[in-house]
């Protein structure tokens, strides 16, 4: 199975190049590389798709890169969305091809496209929050109490801690074009959402919603 690594990487000439070396002799095979966000102080977060040899284990990876200057490995796991990164591009040209779904649609892709574990479409109602679509690893709504409405922009969620199925899980969600409904993905244990992230997913609802609305 592919790993998907997240680093930290001075956003200068030459930087990547250093961690595909770094990577190569270690052991990795990089298959995909995506920009994730270029950050004010000069530095830049990229995650990086690669499968490894026999026998080598992902620790060996992260300590290759941790060794290059300036550079950082936020994360490393396991990746099962398949053997390449699904970009923001390709979730436009999906939802854009069958319109009337095109929000059940982005709940189905906001796992690739932002490597996470999971994603759900919910709406608040007189009885509190209902389920409306999941992916398959989606964990069930429990009771407690949840401020995620109105929700004006995408932006990272508080779960109750009573919630234990989703113990560990960091949360980002974006309204649907209705102070009353929601599109939300979550990754259990990490990476952390950054700022970035939470501008394409609100983008992308935006979007899909648009996309609705005129099919």
């Amino acid at each position: 199975m592919p790993y998907l690594l997240r680093v930290e990487l001075p956003d200068v000439a030459g930087s990547l190049g250093r961690v595909a070396t770094a990577i190569g002799e270690a052991g990795g095979d990089i298959e995909a590389i995506e920009i994730v966000e270029h950050r004010p102080e000069g530095t830049a977060v990229d995650d990086v798709l690669l499968e490894t040899a026999p026998g080598v284990m992902p620790d060996s990876l992260v300590s290759a890169c941790n060794t290059l200057e300036g550079v950082r490995v936020i994360w490393i796991s396991r990746y099962g969305a398949g053997g390449n990164l699904f970009l923001d591009l390709e979730a436009v040209e999906a939802l854009t091809a069958n319109p009337p779904a095109a929000l059940d649609e982005l709940v189905d892709l906001l796992p690739i496209t932002f490597r996470a574990d999971w994603a759900l479409r919910v709406r608040r109602t007189d009885r509190g929050v209902d389920f409306v679509r999941g992916t398959s690893a989606a964990p069930e709504l429990e009771d407690g109490e949840v401020d995620w409405f109105p929700l004006a922009r995408a932006g990272r969620l508080t779960v109750p801690d009573e919630w234990e199925r989703w113990t560990s899980t960091l949360v980002a969600g974006a309204p649907l074009g209705d102070k009353d409904e929601i599109v939300v993905f979550g990754r259990r244990g990490g990476p952390e959402v950054l700022d970035s992230e939470l501008a394409r997913l609100q983008h992308l609802a935006a979007l899909a919603v648009s996309i609705a609305r005129a099919g």
